[in-house]
C-alpha cells in the first residue's frame, strides 16, 4: 500500500482494502461459518464501521464467497473483526483468508464481477449479488466516495467484459449442473417427483431447468408460504409450508434446497425416517445453501445421494476449455480498468495537501486585505495601499518556498528547483 509521512498529530490515511474467503481458498464447512445472512448485513456493516478503524465497508456473501471491501488504516483489525463478529477464533479461519491491498483489491472486484473468479466461469449471477451488496451498504450508510467509485468502475468493467468477450458462452450454470446430476442418478426426470425448498433466485433458476424435463410432480416449500404459492403457480405446481416437510419428505425423489436459514432445515433423523417410509427407494438431495440446509451426516445413510454446492462445482468445470479462450481478452480489459481506478485513487492522496495549501494562501489574502482596508479607512492613498498590499502578499506567498530552497543541501536543492519549476510552470532557460 502507499504510505504518506504523516505530520505529528495526523492519523494514518485510510486505504482501500479487501479480504475474504472463497471456494478457491476454503472448503464448504469453513465458508459457511463466516457467511452473512441478508437480514444481518446492516448490523454487520454498522458494527464494522462503528467499532473498528474502518470508514467505508461493503460485504458480499454468497454460497461461494464472503468478500469484504473497506477503506481502513488498519487492515489487520478489519480481518480480526470477521472472526469476532462470527464468534470464531481468528486462528480457525486465518489460513483460508486472502488479504488484498489497493490495486489487488480492485483487480479482485473486477474479476469477481466479470465472472472470472466464479465456480462457474463467466456466470452472470454474481454481478447481481454484488449490486445487492452495494444497495445494502448504501442503506446501512457505510458507502463513501472510495467504494462508490470502486463499484461504479467494477460494474462498468464487468459490462465491457461481458459485451466484448465470449466469457459467458457455453457456460454450464449450477442449475443446469443439478439437472445433469439428476440424470446421472435417475434414468429420466420425467418419472420423478421434485421438492424445491426455498424461493430465491437459485431455486427459481433450478425450477426452470427442471421444468424443461417435465417431471412427474413438482412442489415448493418455503418459510413464507405466499412466496412458495407464487412460484408454484408459475410452474403449475403445489406448495407446502416448511412445517409440513417431516410428513411430506418421503414422497419426493429429488430434493433441491437453497434457503438463507442459519441452521439446517433437514436433519439426518428426518431424512432417515423419510427413507424408511420410501422403503429405501433412492433419494437425490442437492444442497445449494451456505450455510447448509441439509445435515452433512445425511450422506452416511444408505439410499441417500447428497451433493453440495462444491460437488456441483466439479460438474460445471466440464467444457471449461471452450470458455477459457476468452479469459485473456477479459484480463486485458480488467487490467486497463485497474489502472484507471488506481490513478483516480492515488490522485485523492494530494487532496489534503492541496486543501491545506489553499487554506494557507487564503489566510494570507484575508490578513493583507484587512490591513489594506484599514489603511484606506484611515485615509491613506489608495494607490499606495494597493501597491503595498500586492507587494506584501507576494512576499508572504514566496517566503516559505524561497527560504526552503536557500537552506536546502545541494542534492535536495536540485530536486526542489525542478519541482518548483514544474509546479509553477517556470521556464528557467539555460
Amino acid at each position: 500500500m502507499h504510505t504518506i509521512d504523516a505530520s505529528p498529530g495526523l492519523l494514518p490515511i485510510p486505504q482501500l482494502f479487501a479480504f475474504g474467503i472463497n471456494h478457491h481458498t476454503a472448503p464448504l464447512e469453513v465458508r459457511e461459518q463466516v457467511s452473512f445472512e441478508t437480514a444481518c448485513l446492516d448490523e454487520a456493516l454498522r458494527d464494522l464501521v462503528d467499532h473498528e478503524p474502518v470508514r467505508e465497508a461493503a460485504i458480499i456473501s454468497t454460497c461461494n464467497r464472503t468478500d469484504i471491501y473497506c477503506s481502513t488504516s488498519e487492515p489487520t483489525r478489519a480481518v480480526d473483526w470477521l472472526a469476532r463478529f462470527h464468534r470464531l477464533d481468528t486462528t480457525r479461519i486465518e489460513p483460508f483468508i486472502y488479504s488484498l491491498p489497493e490495486a489487488s483489491a480492485v483487480d479482485h472486484a473486477f474479476r469477481v464481477a466479470s465472472g472470472l473468479d466464479s465456480m462457474v466461469l463467466g456466470e452472470p449471477q454474481i454481478l447481481g449479488q454484488m449490486k445487492d451488496a452495494v444497495r445494502s451498504a448504501e442503506k446501512a450508510g457505510t458507502m463513501g466516495s472510495v467504494l462508490h467509485k470502486l463499484f461504479q468502475s467494477t460494474f462498468s468493467v464487468a459490462k465491457d467484459v461481458r459485451t466484448r468477450t465470449e466469457i459467458g458462452e457455453n457456460s454450464i450454470s449450477m442449475a443446469a449442473a443439478a439437472v445433469r446430476l439428476s440424470e446421472r442418478i435417475f434414468p429420466t426426470i420425467a418419472e420423478q417427483r421434485i421438492l424445491f425448498i426455498g424461493a430465491g433466485d437459485m431455486i427459481e433458476l433450478c425450477a426452470t431447468h427442471f421444468a424443461a424435463r417435465k417431471p412427474r410432480e413438482t412442489i415448493f416449500a418455503n418459510r413464507t408460504t405466499e412466496r412458495a404459492a407464487e412460484l408454484a403457480g408459475r410452474y403449475g405446481a403445489e406448495s407446502i409450508a416448511l412445517n409440513d416437510l417431516p410428513e411430506q419428505l418421503s414422497h419426493y425423489d429429488i430434493v433441491v434446497s437453497c434457503t438463507a436459514s442459519p441452521l439446517p432445515i433437514l436433519g439426518k433423523g428426518m431424512i432417515e425416517r423419510g427413507i424408511k417410509a420410501r422403503r429405501h427407494r433412492p433419494m437425490l438431495m442437492i444442497d445449494l445453501a451456505v450455510p447448509r440446509d441439509i445435515e452433512a451426516e445425511a450422506a452416511e445413510l444408505d439410499d441417500v445421494f447428497l451433493y453440495t454446492v462444491d460437488d456441483l462445482g466439479k460438474i460445471v468445470q466440464e467444457g471449461l476449455g471452450a470458455r477459457k479462450a476468452a479469459v485473456e481478452q477479459a484480463e486485458a480489459i480488467i487490467s486497463a480498468g485497474v489502472g484507471t481506478y488506481m490513478h483516480w485513487l492515488e490522485s485523492r492522496e494530494v487532496v489534503p495537501t492541496i486543501r491545506a495549501f489553499r487554506d494557507q494562501a487564503d489566510q494570507m489574502r484575508r490578513r493583507e486585505t484587512e490591513r489594506a482596508l484599514a489603511a484606506i479607512e484611515r485615509g491613506d492613498d489608495p494607490r499606495k495601499v494597493l501597491e503595498q498590499f500586492s507587494q506584501s502578499l507576494t512576499n508572504k506567498f514566496l517566503h516559505a518556498p524561497t527560504s526552503t530552497l536557500n537552506q536546502a543541501e545541494t542534492a535536495e536543492r536540485a530536486q526542489l528547483m525542478q519541482a518548483l519549476a514544474r509546479l509553477h510552470r517556470i521556464d528557467v532557460g539555460e
